[in-house]
This record gives structure tokens, C-alpha cells and sequence, in this order.
């Protein structure tokens, strides 16, 4: 079984318009929620082997304060630069590329994609991940390549405002 992490990076600042989107930081919020969102899952021992995250700096500083709680090492740590404003095709290419060595990946990024592909991998309908949202798919395959269209089940989503422990 593959077990697909799918995170959203936590809310990012606005305030320096000259900065590019891919060098956008977190804004406070966001360095409050990403240590609470990890925390939920180590409290439900659920971690992954490895973390591929989109490089840009949002994504990243997320994945690094889960990375952390996760206690991964810095080489179960990496990016992959086709994340970064990808839509369903790329992201699926991504995750059929995966190691199968691996059997639990969390993959960090940002919308529309990361709710297109979670709407896509499995049967749920969801309107929209908000930041620092995370879902869990579990697959009944021993290889990443299998996965496609409506192959994964939904055994998890939450996000910081959810409510949930």
C-alpha cells in the first residue's frame, strides 16, 4: 500500500509586493499553523518516509517545520522544481515518478493544484484546501506509477480552523 501526503503550504505574507510569488515567506499565521498541523499527525503516529516539496520559499519553510516534527532527516528532505504552479497532469507525473521504495510520501505545494489532484486521486469533493491544509490517500498498489484518476481512498483531511485534535 502507498499512503500519499498531500500538504498545502501554510498562509503566506502579501506585504512586500516587490518580492516574486516563488519568494513569498510565511506570514506569521503561517509559522503558528504548520508546527500545530504536524503536531496533529505525529499525535496520530502518521508520518511519511520522505517530503518532495515545491521550492518556492512558502512550500519549502512549510515542509522544513514538518520535516522537523516529523523528526526527517535533512536528506528525507526534498524539492522538485515541477511543483511549483502545477496542475493535475504535471502533479500526477510527479508522484508516478516516485521511488517505490519509498511507501509513504508527503508531497507540499499550493492550489488550484493540490485540490484539483486531491479531487482527482480520490472520490472526495473537495471545494478548496485552505493553507496548511493536509490530506492523507491511501492506495492499494505497491508502485507509484499505478496511481491515476479515482485509485485512492480519502483517510484524512484537516486543516488549522478545522477544530480537529
Amino acid at each position: 500500500m502507498k499512503q500519499l501526503f498531500i500538504i498545502r503550504h501554510a498562509k503566506s505574507d502579501w506585504g512586500d509586493f516587490s518580492l516574486k510569488d516563488f519568494d513569498r515567506p510565511l506570514n506569521p499565521r503561517g509559522h503558528r499553523n504548520a508546527p500545530e498541523m504536524v503536531e496533529r499527525f505525529v499525535a496520530k503516529s502518521l508520518k511519511p518516509d520522505v517530503i518532495v516539496s515545491s521550492p518556492a520559499l512558502r512550500a519549502l519553510t512549510t515542509a522544513k517545520y514538518f520535516a522537523a516534527g516529523w523528526k526527517l532527516e535533512a536528506e528525507q528532505l526534498s524539492t522538485n522544481s515541477s511543483i511549483y504552479e502545477a496542475d493535475t497532469k504535471t502533479l500526477l507525473s510527479v508522484i508516478n515518478g516516485f521511488n517505490d521504495d519509498f511507501n509513504s510520501i508527503a508531497l507540499f505545494g499550493h492550489n488550484p493544484g493540490l485540490t484539483n489532484l486531491l479531487n482527482y486521486l480520490t472520490d472526495g469533493h473537495i471545494a478548496n484546501m485552505p493553507t496548511c491544509s493536509a490530506a492523507l490517500i491511501e492506495f492499494p498498489f505497491d508502485e507509484w506509477k499505478l496511481i491515476s484518476n479515482d485509485t485512492g481512498n480519502l483517510a484524512l483531511f484537516d486543516y488549522p480552523k478545522s477544530g480537529l485534535d
